[in-house]
């Protein structure tokens, strides 16, 4: 094979069938990468405008039930996640003072603002798992592709020299079973480098939303304990 016959396509099919097994690895999880990337941009972009569309109902609302109504039509988004699990324990806190002389008032008074904190990060925890829902297969290929593809380069370089080894062997005839295993090395990264630079995207909005859902937890308690106090 001269120099300038050499080509990838023609590099990958003329490679041996352990390598081909490697590059077939790498293609497959380059695709996948690429379809968990498409699929959280999505989904992220999705859930930073449904926030901001339930926030602007959340701040004209006089009260949590208006809110309630007003929102309920809304998809599920985390801010909503939150004040959905909130909401639902202030109901339960109040209907279970219905038949008790002890008044919501005092009721938040002795017992704090435990029951709802705890509601909000249940929420929160929910939000979160979605949001986090594929990053760890995407980590897992950004890490593992490149000492996948580093394995096909080994065994091609192996599988080169061996047959150097045996004598007969010259540059021209070794150069192209170097050259595929290379192509291997070359898929890895190709696979690696998107995923491991779109994780570390989605981990930075991600502390965005946390960020985002802890001032609205903070807010959502403040509003009980302003209402509390009237």
């Amino acid at each position: 094979m001269n120099g300038e016959d050499i080509n990838i396509l023609k590099i990958i099919l003329e490679a041996g069938w352990i390598v081909k097994l490697v590059l077939a690895m790498l293609f497959i999880l380059s695709i996948l990468s690429w379809a968990i990337i498409l699929q959280k941009r999505k989904y992220f972009a999705r859930a930073n405008q449904l926030n901001k569309e339930f926030l602007e109902i959340y701040k004209q609302g006089n009260t949590f039930s208006e809110v309630y109504d007003r929102v309920h039509h809304l998809p599920m988004s985390p801010l909503k996640n939150m004040f959905l699990e909130g909401h639902l324990e202030l109901r339960k806190v109040r209907e279970s003072q219905k038949d008790s002389p002890q008044t919501f008032k005092s009721y938040i008074d002795n017992f704090g603002m435990d029951g709802v904190d705890r509601a909000l990060k249940k929420g929160a925890v929910t939000a979160r798992m979605n949001l986090e829902e594929r990053l760890s297969l995407l980590a897992s290929i950004g890490s593992v592709s490149p000492f996948v593809g580093l394995f096909g380069t080994v065994w091609g370089i192996i599988d080169s020299f061996t047959g150097l080894a045996r004598g007969g062997g010259t540059l021209e005839q070794v150069a192209p079973g170097i050259a595929e295993a290379l192509v291997a090395t070359a898929l890895g990264l190709f696979a690696a480098i998107p995923a491991v630079w779109f994780y570390n995207h989605f981990q930075m909005k991600l502390i965005k939303f946390e960020g985002d859902m802890e001032c609205f937890g903070q807010d959502f308690v403040n509003t009980v304990q302003r209402i509390v106090i009237r």
